[in-house]
């Protein structure tokens, strides 16, 4: 298998500037990108850490009640880092309202603001989350605060998502359906008007059909409001799409041993390889490794010896040698019983990490050039800095 990567070394190097966390559901990405920004804050980096899950794990685990869209400082008692650790949590809405105010002049912004399209579409058009995501990534990046943030992206394929995101949503907004929303606005002379207004009378009839008489007044006033302002959208997405793809920024594929997160965890990869982003390396995250020594019983040694104390504890013949003649009455059977389970247990752990290794296998030779480290399954769920610190020494191989 491929060997590890350095995770001390990445976050230790002053040219690392971002670290995007991806993978799919449920593997652990969230708790990954915290306990990267806690080892890196107290290694000596200024850290700032976003998640992009709209569940509150992060705050939980950094002991914060709640996290806003602007960076928060922890500061909890006994934590007292050689640098500092921010957090945040994207708002959709907060961020695409605050860029709006940016970009458009005061009068521009409210009509945007109040406008019923744009206070749809700010919550539920395609890609949306995703370009939002760009934008504050790219609002971080620009501050110069931190020596360092860390992203923690959505489940599933769609942490990936914002790399199309500014192209879906200038295709979408720049599209052609939107384009004749704003030709009467656009069309200056009486005679232009002449010219495109039957064939628009015609197309707003067919969509005010579709999507109602005030949809369609809504959305021509938003696209006029919105069309100088797009310009600056699209600059910005494409300088955080270089961020992406700059020396500075490394991407870490996050996935569990099981056949359907490698199967992503590929995915992932090959993406990332096709839109040429900077991969570090995979995280195997909860992995089970045999913690005793193999070599003095196997798996098969360890089930033989279970079922003969199973039998043993059945038939009776475990306490032969009681002082008093009473069966179990010194607790051998209870004994053989305790035994027999350790026994199974050490055996299934043998099976279980024998799969894990050969899944991990297999998307090596799959991904030869894609180093691989392993964090060993905690016995609890991290609730805690003490738990993220422990998750940190793990990915690092302490």
């Amino acid at each position: 298998m491929t060997g590890s990567f350095d995770v001390d070394g990445l976050l230790d190097d002053p040219e690392t500037r971002v670290v995007v966390c991806c993978g799919s559901g449920g593997v652990g990405k969230t708790t990954t990108a915290a306990a990267l920004a806690l080892r890196a804050a107290e290694r000596g980096r200024q850290t700032v850490v976003l998640t992009i899950d709209p569940a509150r794990r992060l705050a939980q685990a950094l002991g914060l009640r709640e996290l806003g869209n602007h960076p928060r400082r922890v500061s909890v008692p006994g934590f007292e880092p050689r640098g500092e650790l921010w957090a945040m949590m994207l708002d959709m809405r907060r961020t695409f309202d605050d860029m709006v105010r940016r970009h458009a002049g005061p009068e521009r912004a409210e009509q945007l603001l109040a406008n019923p399209f744009y206070q749809t579409i700010s919550t539920s058009f395609s890609g949306t989350q995703e370009y939002m995501a760009m934008e504050k990534l790219g609002q971080l990046a620009a501050t110069g605060e931190w020596d360092l943030i860390i992203v923690d992206t959505p489940p599933s394929r769609s942490a990936l998502d914002f790399l199309d995101a500014p192209n879906r949503l200038s295709a979408a907004l720049d599209g052609r359906m939107i384009r004749l929303l704003t030709t009467p606005a656009r069309a200056g002379t009486w005679g232009l008007r002449k010219v495109v207004g039957a064939g628009f009378s015609m197309f707003a009839k067919a969509v005010s059909t579709i999507l109602g008489g005030q949809l369609l007044a809504d959305a021509s006033a938003f696209v006029q409001a919105f069309d100088s302002t797009f310009g600056g959208f699209r600059e910005r997405a494409e300088k955080t799409a270089e961020l992406l793809r700059s020396r500075g920024t490394s991407f870490l594929v996050v996935a569990a041993p099981e056949p359907d997160a490698l199967r992503e965890a590929s995915y992932f990869v090959d993406r990332l390889s096709t839109e040429s982003m900077p991969l570090d390396g995979l995280v195997a995250n909860r992995t089970h490794p045999v913690l005793a020594d193999v070599s003095e019983i196997s798996a098969i040694d360890a089930l033989a010896a279970a079922e003969s104390l199973e039998r043993r504890t059945a038939t009776g013949t475990g306490d032969e040698g009681s002082a008093d003649g009473t069966d179990g009455a010194d607790g051998t059977d209870g004994a053989d019983a305790l035994a027999a389970a350790v026994l199974r247990l050490h055996a299934d752990r043998i099976a279980m990490a024998g799969r894990e290794e050969r899944l991990l296998a297999r998307f090596t030779r799959a991904h030869p050039h894609v180093p691989v480290t392993t964090v060993p399954a905690l016995p609890s769920d991290v609730h805690d800095l003490d738990g993220l610190r422990d998750v940190g020494n793990r990915l690092a191989g302490g």
